[in-house]
């Protein structure tokens, strides 16, 4: 069975009502995602760059080592989630995990900032935020979480405002590749002439 493909004898479709299709897939709204898109790209690229100058994060992890030490201490609420920071607090993780954090909040950022691939980096922030709120650290987080996953619906129109105007139509999605996939998968199928 291909599920891209449905039988339109056994699939039965469900239309959107007319305010989510307004919301989320009408580039007359794509003003209000960009004013989201940057608010949320200004927030995750300053926290990003304060994290990358610092070296108790950029280079020794020593801030996400006590991050994780209070979170210990009785602010998660989820045993298999403590036991997940438990694990790689013992394993001291914290000198390549706190690198990750940095390049994980200045690629939503950037994401956000451009406009490029929106809802895949929406989608990295909204993470990121889910795990911070599962360490206990309330925040902005709840908000953010809240405004990334509209982005997350409203991917088709948050970035047309930015990149995704051109990149989405050239490249597609993994449903419906765009041309320039189209045309490498063409490529890579041709076979090679030899030199002889």
């Amino acid at each position: 069975m291909n599920f891209l493909r449905p039988d339109p004898r056994t699939t039965i479709y469900i239309p959107d009502p007319p305010l989510a299709k307004f919301l989320f897939s009408d580039t007359r709204f794509a003003w209000f995602w960009l004013i989201v898109r940057l608010y949320l790209a200004y927030s995750w690229l300053s926290s990003g760059f304060g994290k990358l100058t610092n070296p108790a994060w950029s280079q020794t992890g020593q801030a996400l080592m006590g991050f994780w030490a209070k979170a210990l201490d009785g602010n998660i609420y989820f045993d298999w989630y403590q036991t997940f920071i438990q694990y790689l607090y013992d394993i001291q993780a914290w000198t390549w995990f706190s690198k990750l954090v940095i390049a994980g909040e200045l690629f939503v950022g950037l994401s956000l900032l451009l406009g490029a691939f929106v809802g895949i980096g929406a989608f990295t922030g909204a993470f990121l935020n889910w795990n911070f709120l599962l360490a206990g650290s309330a925040s902005s987080n709840p908000l953010f979480l809240v405004l990334e996953i509209a982005l997350v619906l409203a991917w088709k129109t948050a970035g047309w405002y930015g990149l995704d105007r051109y990149l989405l139509p050239k490249l597609g999605t993994p449903w419906a590749p765009g041309p320039a996939v189209q045309d490498l998968v063409t490529q890579s199928k041709t076979p090679r002439k030899s030199s002889e």
